[in-house]
């Protein structure tokens, strides 16, 4: 039987911050980082549902919902 490892990846939360990033037009989400200093985002995954975004949060370590920017 196979299982899979969960690994937690880090970020520096004095550089950046987790942030869903929401298309306007399509709809689409993505999952990433905002770097605090530039502003500039760097997307993870793609997130097509809850399941998705719980794995974001597993795999980052992060206790609450990021905010959504559009």
């Amino acid at each position: 039987m196979l299982f899979k490892r969960k690994t937690v990846k880090t970020y520096d939360p004095q550089l950046q911050k987790p942030v869903l990033h929401k298309s306007i037009c399509t709809g689409e989400t993505t999952a990433g980082f905002k770097d605090l200093a530039g502003g500039a985002y760097h997307d993870v995954m793609l997130i097509r549902s809850a399941e998705d975004l719980k794995e974001f949060m597993d795999t980052y370590g992060l206790t609450e919902k990021p905010e959504t920017e559009y």
